[in-house]
């Protein structure tokens, strides 16, 4: 990777580019023109962690440790969550319990797990840092599992916590001092594109998710898009991540077919994006990165739900790349999590 005078090139440390520089890699290997994964050999490739119900101390905490367990919701569709716990008091005198953050992991609807490495020391941080319990989400992959299947895991998901609310702590429940009533959904990149329309059905139809109560929506360089080239994509050409051929080949493989970019999945503010003026939309926070080609979809977000009168946040991290947060080296992370922390505390009630 090039870190020559192109300023649409971040300046990574050693370890964050040749970490980058192998994902980036093997998606690409095993990403085929026809429409396939050789999952097979993504699997052989790809670093997993194992959730083992042991204490895990966090990166940089000593001190802090988090409990990280899997439950499978349905075998049929590897629909699973791995919870994350911290292990502790909540922090002050007022509450005694812990916000609830439902994330979904990024990776183009085809790549990716709450195992994967990156998204599980990063969900890790967030419950042992923010604190909160984390529950993170195994939904089904495209291409073998086009749309709308990972909203429908998502919103399953949303039903199996509304019931895991009311249970006692066991291994079908979350942990008792899980507080549903104070929940937060978070997601990157493609996971953040669920979240979205995760949000707007149970908005749409709170009352069937009772007693969970979304009190804000955490959207980390979200991946949207449509038929237009907008002026991030056609500048920014030297970025690690994400280029036009992979974005392209992400939506031609998840949207339906004979659909185009502009369908309300991906362009959600576009010609054909869904009403949301009279959903009594939670806040909103939305990063963007200053070296993310998608920076301009993502603003567009931003000013759609402020055109629809929602409470939203716009945080811009000037150096950022699309999906630092997945490489724990990156120089972002630290005040990524100051600021989740500061929205949650904000928003939570």
């Amino acid at each position: 990777m090039s870190q020559s005078n192109d300023q649409t090139a971040p300046d990574l440390p050693w370890r964050t580019r040749i970490a980058v520089s192998i994902g980036t890699t093997v998606t690409d290997f095993c990403r085929r023109d026809n429409g396939t994964i050789n999952r097979r050999l993504l699997k052989l490739l790809e670093l997993t962690i194992p959730a083992t119900g042991k204490p895990e101390t966090v990166h940089g905490k000593p001190g802090t440790t988090v409990t990280a367990k899997d439950i499978t919701l349905d075998p049929a569709k590897n629909l699973w969550v791995r919870v994350f716990a911290p292990n502790g008091k909540p922090e002050g005198n007022a509450k005694s319990s812990f916000p609830v953050i439902i994330y979904f992991h990024g990776g183009g609807f085809t790549f990716g797990s709450p195992a994967s490495r990156g998204f599980h020391h990063l969900c890790k941080r967030f419950s042992g840092e923010i604190p909160a319990v984390v529950v993170s989400v195994n939904y089904r992959l495209s291409p073998e599992n086009r749309y709308p299947a990972p909203y429908e895991d998502g919103v399953e998901v949303m039903r199996w916590i509304s019931g895991a609310g009311r249970k006692s702590s066991g291994d079908g429940a979350l942990p008792e001092n899980a507080d549903v009533s104070r929940c937060f959904l978070a997601g990157d990149s493609a996971g953040a594109n669920i979240l979205h329309h995760v949000g707007y059905q149970t908005t749409k139809s709170a009352d069937e998710f009772w007693p969970v109560k979304v009190a804000g929506h955490i959207l980390l360089q979200p991946f949207f898009g449509g038929e237009e080239r907008v002026p991030s994509e056609l500048r920014i050409t030297n970025a690690p991540i994400i280029s036009i051929n992979r974005t392209d080949w992400h939506w031609k493989f998840f949207l339906p077919e004979n659909s185009n970019r502009d369908h309300h999945a991906s362009n959600v503010f576009g010609p054909n994006s869904q009403e949301i003026g009279d959903l009594d939309f939670p806040a909103s926070l939305v990063l963007i990165g200053g070296l993310d080609p998608l920076q301009d979809w993502q603003r567009r977000y931003f000013e759609w739900l402020r055109k629809n009168n929602k409470v939203v946040e716009l945080l811009e991290y000037p150096k950022a790349f699309h999906a630092f947060y997945a490489f724990p080296g990156a120089k972002e992370i630290n005040q990524l999590i100051l600021d989740l922390k500061a929205f949650i505390q904000k928003y939570e009630g």
